[in-house]
This record gives C-alpha cells, sequence and structure tokens, in this order.
C-alpha cells in the first residue's frame, strides 16, 4: 500500500491566495488597505466588493490611540489622513452626569501620575484621597487637564516630562477614512468591483464564490464579510451564531445627526448621560457629530429625536436618521474559509470608541494566524478565541459606566441592580478591596483607564493598599502634590488645539 508522501514548502500551490472582501465602509476598507500592503507584495490578490446603491453604517468617528499602530504599519502620513478626512486630535472622553447629575470626569489617554517609591500612583493617590489629601485624579493627568483647557501637542523629547509622552487619538468623518484607504489600497494592488451580492456558492472549505447582480461570480480562497448588520456570508450563508448581549447593554437605538462645526473644538470626546441612554459629541474641522444612544424599551424613537436635537450646541445640519442594533457578536467571528469584520462580527455601543478598535484587532489577528490552508481548524479555534475574548472585555467596561451609577431614573436603576459579568465582578471585588486594579495579559483598557472609570464614578472601595504604608501619608501626599505641579507646568507649554488643526489647513 503506498502512501502519499509530505508536501514541502516547493510543493505548495503556485496560484496566489485570492481574498475577497464583501462590502467596504470603514471595516471594508480597512482591510483591504492592511492586506494589499501585507500581502500582496506576496502575489496575493485582493478583491473588494461593494455597491453604491448600498449605504454605508460608518464605524464611529473617534478612536482610541492604538489606531496609531494601524496606521504606522500601513504607513500612513499623519497629517495627510487628518487633512482627508477632516479630523481632529483626541486625548480622552468626558462623561457627564454617569454618576449622578451634574457630576463629570474624563477618561484621560496617555499616563496618570508617575511611581511614587516604587509603589503604583493609583495606590497612593487612593490613600491619599481618601484621607483627604489629594485633588480628582483629572489633575494628574496632562491629557485630562489639556482636553478641557482646549490644548494639545505630540509627543516631544523632553527627559521624563509629561510632554514626552502625551496620548492621543483621532476624530474623523468615518465616510472620508473609508475613501481615503480606498486611494491607499487600490495603490497596492486591491481591486475593487461595483456591484450587489445576490447569491453565494458554497464549496468544501465553506464559499467558493459570491455572485454579483450582474450574473458574474468572484471566486475567492478566503473571504471576510464586511457586510455590516446583514452578515451576508457569515450568517446568511455559514449560519455562525449570535451571542446576544442585550441583557447587559440593552441600549438599542441610536439616532444620529451632524451639526455645525465648533470654532475651537476641545479634544475631547463627550459623552452625556441622559433619561435613558447617553448623547456623543464628536468634534471634526468640518462638523461636529452628535448621537443619542437609548433603550426603546424605555423611551421612543420620537422622544430620542427631540432630546438629542435639544442638546446640540451648534445649528443641526442634515435631518437625524435612526439605527437599530442589538448589541453582541457572532458565535464564530471565522467559520469555514469566512471571516467577518465591523458590524458583521458584532456591535458595541461606541461609548469607548472602540467599534474601529475591533476592525484593527481583527485584521491584525487574522494576519499573525493566517494560514497555509483557510480551513485550518486550530487556527480557525483560536482566532475564535482570542476575539471572543477581545469583545468580552470591552463588554464589562462598558457595563461598568451603567453598573456604577446613582442616577435616579428607572432605566438607571435597573442598570444598577443587574448582577454584573463574573468579570466585572471580580474587578469590582478586587478594587473594593484596597483599590487593587490588575490588567489580564493583552486586555485593552490598562489599570489608569479602570481607575478613572472606578474613582470617577465612585466604585465602592475600602481602605488601601497595606503595602502603601511603608511611606507617611504626609510624605505621599507631598509627593502627589509635586505631581500635579509638574503637570500643570507641562500644561502651560501645550498650544491651543486649534493651532494644531490650523497647520493641518496650511
Amino acid at each position: 500500500m503506498s502512501h502519499p508522501r509530505p508536501r514541502r514548502m516547493t510543493d505548495a500551490p503556485t496560484t496566489p491566495r485570492r481574498i475577497v472582501i464583501v462590502g467596504g465602509g470603514t471595516a471594508g476598507w480597512m482591510a483591504a488597505a492592511a492586506f494589499g500592503r501585507l500581502l500582496g507584495p506576496a502575489g496575493t490578490h485582493v478583491t473588494l466588493i461593494e455597491s453604491d446603491d448600498i449605504a454605508t453604517v460608518g464605524v464611529g468617528e473617534a478612536t482610541i490611540p492604538p489606531i496609531q499602530t494601524f496606521h504606522a504599519m500601513l504607513g500612513i502620513d499623519e497629517a495627510a489622513f487628518l487633512r482627508a478626512t477632516g479630523g481632529s486630535y483626541k486625548l480622552g472622553i468626558r462623561f457627564e452626569g454617569w454618576s449622578r447629575p451634574g457630576e463629570s470626569y474624563i477618561h484621560p489617554f496617555g499616563q496618570v501620575g508617575t511611581d511614587i517609591a516604587g509603589h503604583p500612583f493609583a495606590a497612593q493617590w487612593l490613600r491619599a484621597r481618601q484621607a483627604g489629601m489629594a485633588e480628582p485624579l483629572d489633575q494628574y493627568s496632562l491629557e485630562a487637564r489639556a482636553a478641557t483647557a482646549g490644548r494639545f501637542a505630540r509627543p516631544i523629547p523632553n527627559g521624563d516630562s509629561p510632554l514626552s509622552r502625551v496620548g492621543y487619538a483621532y476624530h474623523f468623518d468615518a465616510g472620508r477614512y473609508a475613501a481615503f484607504l480606498r486611494a491607499h489600497a487600490e495603490a497596492n494592488g486591491v481591486v475593487r468591483r461595483e456591484g450587489t451580492v445576490v447569491a453565494v456558492d458554497r464549496g468544501p472549505a465553506g464559499i467558493a464564490a459570491v455572485r454579483l447582480a450582474d450574473g458574474s461570480a468572484i471566486a475567492g480562497d478566503l473571504f471576510v464579510d464586511c457586510s455590516g448588520f446583514r452578515a451576508l456570508l457569515i450568517e446568511g450563508a455559514l449560519t455562525a451564531g449570535w451571542v446576544d448581549w442585550s441583557e447587559q447593554l440593552p441600549c438599542d437605538r441610536a439616532v444620529a445627526v451632524a451639526s455645525a462645526a465648533d470654532a475651537a473644538p476641545l479634544p475631547l470626546t463627550r459623552s452625556t448621560a441622559k433619561a435613558a441612554g447617553w448623547q456623543w459629541r464628536i468634534p471634526l474641522r468640518h462638523r461636529t457629530g452628535n448621537g443619542h444612544v437609548f433603550s426603546s424599551r424605555h423611551m421612543g424613537e420620537d422622544e430620542a429625536t427631540a432630546i438629542l436635537l435639544a442638546g446640540l450646541e451648534g445649528s443641526p445640519v442634515g435631518t437625524p436618521r435612526v439605527l437599530r442594533f442589538t448589541t453582541g457578536h457572532r458565535r464564530h467571528f471565522w467559520s469555514g474559509n469566512c471571516v467577518a469584520l465591523g458590524l458583521a462580527a458584532g456591535f458595541m455601543e461606541p461609548l469607548e470608541s472602540t467599534s474601529i478598535h475591533l476592525v484593527q484587532r481583527g485584521i491584525q489577528h487574522l494576519l499573525q494566524m493566517l494560514p497555509a490552508s483557510p480551513a485550518d481548524d486550530a487556527i480557525v479555534a483560536r482566532y475564535n478565541r482570542i476575539m471572543t475574548a477581545e469583545f468580552t472585555r470591552i463588554r464589562d467596561f462598558l457595563v461598568a459606566h451603567y453598573h456604577l451609577n446613582a442616577r435616579p431614573e428607572p432605566f438607571w436603576r435597573e442598570r444598577a441592580a443587574l448582577p454584573p459579568p463574573a468579570g466585572l465582578a471580580e474587578k469590582l471585588a478586587l478594587y473594593r478591596s484596597g483599590g487593587r486594579i490588575f490588567r489580564e495579559s493583552d486586555e485593552l483598557f490598562n489599570e489608569q483607564s479602570w481607575l478613572a472609570v472606578l474613582a470617577g464614578q465612585a466604585a465602592p472601595l475600602v481602605g488601601h493598599d497595606p503595602v502603601c504604608d511603608a511611606l507617611p501619608i504626609d510624605a505621599v501626599a507631598r509627593r502627589i502634590a509635586a505631581i500635579e505641579r509638574v503637570v500643570a507646568t507641562a500644561l502651560t507649554h501645550m498650544p491651543p488645539h486649534a493651532d494644531a488643526l490650523a497647520r493641518l489647513a496650511s
């Protein structure tokens, strides 16, 4: 009996891998730009199918700092990107009324404070704050203070000064961003096909080809579903399943409208709690993005729209549009030879500006795991496990905002009373016992992000880390006061945000 000989590397097929992306928008063109630049030179053919007749939802207008890693991977020039997308800078998110009406705090990017005598700043600050010997956390963050003051500067070499490690991200027009990435992708050999997918041909690996309304068929080895909420491939053809998180995050509607641009926009996203949800405000150079995320069980669309329009700080531009969604994710992000990205993969409300980040992470994990055979079971299982963890940890961070509230409205009392998911319950228990915060492996939100939310929304806390007692409290207070003075001095060296934006226009 003869046995097939093992395949040597030289026996690998010579036909280049064919990647077919269904759907454009932010997710589709992010994937196309990445694959075109990183896989195209090795002979991979990348085709993106989109229809001018199908409107894209758009995946966020606000981002978090890891997007800089994605742009560096693509070789994108920051100034050119911001000019093309009407972008502005972002130093954090201000949460207004999330604990109680009238109260606010900032979740800043970058580092907050510095270690004190070998102990984390957070632990010593919590101790001093309990003793009435420290200011609110925002005072020790250059990004938080600069965002409030309307100042911005990119990091500059300046020793151990906070100016050398400014953390920032961007606001931009999602439609313009997709167009910008399209040009970048096509310059790297990606082929765009205009058309509407009307049928899917199945094959041994999962999908063999997609058929367009004009009768043509486009075959591929790996298919990427970026078709938005429709999920034409991952759910329509492969029935990958859905994990519903609407119990933990019940907001299921958003009404959005643009308004006139600010004369001097602040470098921050604003999130303002409302009776049955929250309102976002995202300042771009040419307009301001606004939206009201709410629970349809607690508020109707007409009332939600009226609240949004009443809360605008500039005249509306265009007509408000309503989006309907369910929070959750695909049970299998990767099924057969199909991977879902963007809204086809799942939806998390944009409370912490994670929509684009989840697309980015899906692309990065896929590039790391791209197998010789798209249906490699071990690779597929690992990808699904990692992406589920990415979504779950972000979900827990979002739920914390809702759970830690003391607002009076029925929606908010319901949120506070609901037991938190297991991962969040552990975070809260650890924090309650001495202010301990731990970051799990490559969890997106670090200890300082968790501290901003937990302290900002007055999470229950008993005592402090006893290791901190090695340093007398008076000495801790002096060190913390010195840190505040350093931050205040650094702030005076940051120019207005408007100046940075004006340079982009020149």
